[in-house]
């Protein structure tokens, strides 16, 4: 056993790879956020890639073990002692039994310590790693505390120990990226995406594991809005993101990180290379960040250099830091006409985006997304492994050791073209039927928290629900909570702000309320909230940050212990239920304690559904989108003046 006599700052227990394969029900991988430090220090011990150790904060812990192990720390820890006696960094040395390692005031973010045999927590989901957010991994989903005994692994077959030099960390730094999916002339301005890559940013106070904020120049649009999916220009309709993904929330560039979310609604002009993802984990507030642009296959060669090195510690030094190549714009790997037309891109080196149709919402353009994750699970090749559907995109992650970006891209193409029509496919569905307590105390807490301390002066603020009522041009705020109610809101993602939440939209047109995400996002949202953004509801699956407009609340979407967590399924069919707030934390109790489940009914979905709709009120529908969005245009000249 390890003993935590003082825990230090945000320590956690990670591993190096976290849960990975779950990206598309909203469960980050998680893991070290430094990665080569932590791979290094795990390494020097002898433990196999799969040990898990500790990550801290600022501040390491003060540890004490009941047997001699031999450890090994990295990162920013520079003032470790054992007893008193400094401790180098990299240097492998014996903990003796009864001894007091501490880890000090660290020179930097992030501090790594890796002990013999690792620390043998019980895997969640696959993996030891903590994921604080979501209350699961490591020491019961939380960073450890004073008293805290941690089990150690077995010492027996582990590798030979060896010293490591370790990455240099600093407060200035260079991050190689693949520029794109998205960039000129759809989302930025030529001009806009130079001075995107030529800026000097400076990374945000508030930054953590989940992303890292960079504090900058406004982005240089090429467009007013969103469209459907809001009144901002950094608005798209929902796709995932990948680790290292920098995404435009609102006006901020932010880096989404190990803990990050899966699925949203921003424009993504750059993605972190893989061999630079570990400096993520050592930004911290003040540091300045240059995005320099680079090729794909200088992106893959840095990963293999850093592959061979790390296959051979018994090397001097580490991989070149030399910038390599140089990449302007986004790579289309490939473009297809047909029906839906649709683009490849890379999303960095080790993703793929695939994007169909046009900007707009187009359930036929969903189904077809559908159909083809589908079949890329069917006749899946080796070293895929996250397929994530977003409204309409996929996101297809692949191992780039074991599969290469253009023999993926000439794959999925050769799919795509055996897929069945979307017009004609009926889907298996579920009905399910959500209490909701509209105007909940806490989605209140949540707007005045913004309004506190981060943007008073937003429209929507002090209330989301008047901001939904007066962007619609609805005459009374109740209408909000009645077309919520009327509607029947089709799932067209999961993960959507983590853990199997829900991105819906209303099957009938005359249903789907038009609104804008929060610019910037909100920092705390209470667990099980209901929020609309552009004409997107979600429901979210956790406390944690999020940028919809909030209407209510509900009961949790996501029950750890079972063997899918997630409650909702794709193309699941929600209706809401009113209830008052006393019998919403009934409900919520008894989900939350595995007494009472979802109401579900057998369903189907087709888009024979929507066509039926569309015939039957025709001249409504269409009045009622130019009301909306008069309203909206109205919404975004007021913002201008």
């Amino acid at each position: 056993m390890i003993t935590v006599l003082s825990p230090g700052l945000q320590t956690t227990i990670q591993d190096l790879e976290g849960r990975p394969g779950l990206w598309d029900v909203g469960v980050p991988p998680s893991g070290a956020a430094d990665e080569l430090t932590f791979a290094l220090v795990n390494a020097a011990v002898g433990n196999p890639a799969s040990a898990a150790g500790l990550e801290c904060v600022q501040t390491g812990p003060v540890l004490t073990c009941d047997e001699d192990r031999m450890v090994c720390v990295g990162g920013a820890v520079k003032h470790a002692t054992i007893d008193g006696w400094p401790l180098r960094p990299g240097l492998v040395v014996m903990l003796p039994a009864g001894a007091v390692l501490d880890l000090g005031p660290l020179d930097g973010m992030r501090g790594y310590l890796a002990i013999e045999g690792g620390i043998d927590v019980p895997p969640v989901l696959g993996s030891r790693s903590t994921f604080v957010l979501g209350g699961f991994g490591g020491q019961d989903g939380r960073p450890l505390a004073a008293g805290d005994q941690l089990p150690l692994g077995r010492r027996e077959n582990l590798l030979s120990p060896a010293n490591v030099e370790l990455p240099t960390i600093t407060n200035s730094w260079q991050l190689r990226v693949i520029p794109g999916p998205h960039g000129a002339p759809d989302h930025l301005t030529a001009a806009g995406v130079e001075a995107f890559f030529n800026t000097e940013w400076v990374v945000d106070h508030r930054s953590d594991r989940t992303g890292v904020r960079l504090a900058g120049p406004l982005p240089g649009w090429a467009r007013s809005d969103g469209g459907e999916a809001g009144l901002h220009p950094s608005n798209v309709h929902d796709s995932a993101y990948p680790v290292g993904g920098i995404m435009l929330s609102g006006d901020t560039p932010v880096i989404v990180g190990k803990d990050g979310p899966s699925l949203g609604g921003f424009v993504v002009p750059a993605v972190v290379i893989e061999a630079d993802r570990w400096m993520l984990g050592q930004l911290r507030a003040g540091d300045t960040v240059r995005l320099v642009p680079v090729t794909i296959e200088g992106a893959t060669e840095a990963i293999a250099e850093r592959r061979r090195w790390l296959a051979d510690l018994r090397q001097q030094s580490l991989p070149s830091a030399t910038i390599i190549g140089a990449a302007a714009r986004p790579d289309v790997l490939h473009e297809a006409d047909g029906q839906p037309a649709y683009t490849i891109r890379c999303a960095g080196e080790r993703h793929l985006l695939v994007e169909a149709g046009s900007a707009e919402l187009d359930l036929t353009v969903r189904v077809w997304i559908h159909l083809l994750a589908e079949a890329l699970r069917e006749d899946q090749p080796t070293g895929v492994t996250e397929i994530v559907e977003g409204v309409r995109s996929l996101l297809v992650a692949m191992d780039t050791s074991r599969l290469g970006p253009f023999e993926l891209a000439e794959h999925l193409a050769k799919l795509a073209t055996c897929l069945a029509d979307p017009e004609t496919v009926v889907l298996p569905a579920r009905e399910v039927t959500l209490p909701i307590a509209f105007d909940h105390p806490e989605a209140h807490e949540a707007m005045r928290r913004y309004a506190t301390s981060v943007r008073p002066d937003a429209p929507w603020c002090p209330d989301n629900v008047e901001f939904i009522r007066r962007v619609n041009d609805l005459d009374e705020r109740d209408e909000v909570f009645e077309i919520v109610q009327q509607a029947t809101y089709l799932v067209v993602g999961l993960g959507d702000v983590y853990l199997g939440a829900p991105v819906a939209v209303p099957i009938d047109p005359r249903h789907r309320l038009v609104t804008t995400k929060y610019n910037p996002a909100r920092t705390w949202t209470p667990q099980n909230a209901v929020g609309i953004g552009g004409i997107y509801l979600c429901v979210y699956g956790m406390e944690g940050p999020g940028g919809y407009q909030l209407v209510g609340r509900t009961v949790p979407v996501w029950r750890l212990g079972d063997e899918r967590p997630w409650l909702l399924r794709q193309f699941d069919l929600i209706r809401f239920t009113p209830v008052s707030v006393e019998q919403l934390a009934h409900e919520r109790a008894e989900i939350a304690a595995g007494r009472a489940d979802l109401q579900v009914a057998p369903a189907t979905f087709s888009i024979a559904d929507v066509r039926r709709i569309e015939r039957e009120a025709p001249v409504e529908i269409a009045t009622v989108r130019a009301r909306r969005r008069a309203a909206f245009d109205a919404e975004r000249a007021r913002w201008g003046a």
